[in-house]
């Protein structure tokens, strides 16, 4: 899963989005795009990536403004939901 953190890193960081975590966890958070809240992200992600994570406001008050991916999963599925939030980032 940490090999997918770094590929989730990545993928986001090229597509202009700005990451935080993923080196000691397999958890990515990300800034959201255009100063959107993170339930907005979770739906754009959702409609137009097929892309599910979660929003950084479950997690609080200091978490609005941010969404959390999560590495675990098949390297696969992973590549191809960066793919996807690249081409749809919000």
């Amino acid at each position: 899963y940490m090999t997918n953190a770094g590929l989730i890193l990545e993928g986001l960081s090229k597509a202009g989005l700005t990451t935080f975590g993923g080196v000691n966890a397999p958890y990515v958070w990300l800034k959201t795009p255009d100063g959107i809240d993170s339930w907005q992200f979770f739906d754009q992600l959702l409609e137009r990536a097929n892309v599910v994570g979660t929003p950084g406001s479950g997690f609080g008050a200091h978490g609005e403004g941010y969404f959390r991916l999560s590495a675990f999963g098949l390297r696969e599925q992973v590549e191809e939901a960066i793919e996807r939030i690249a081409k749809n980032p919000g």
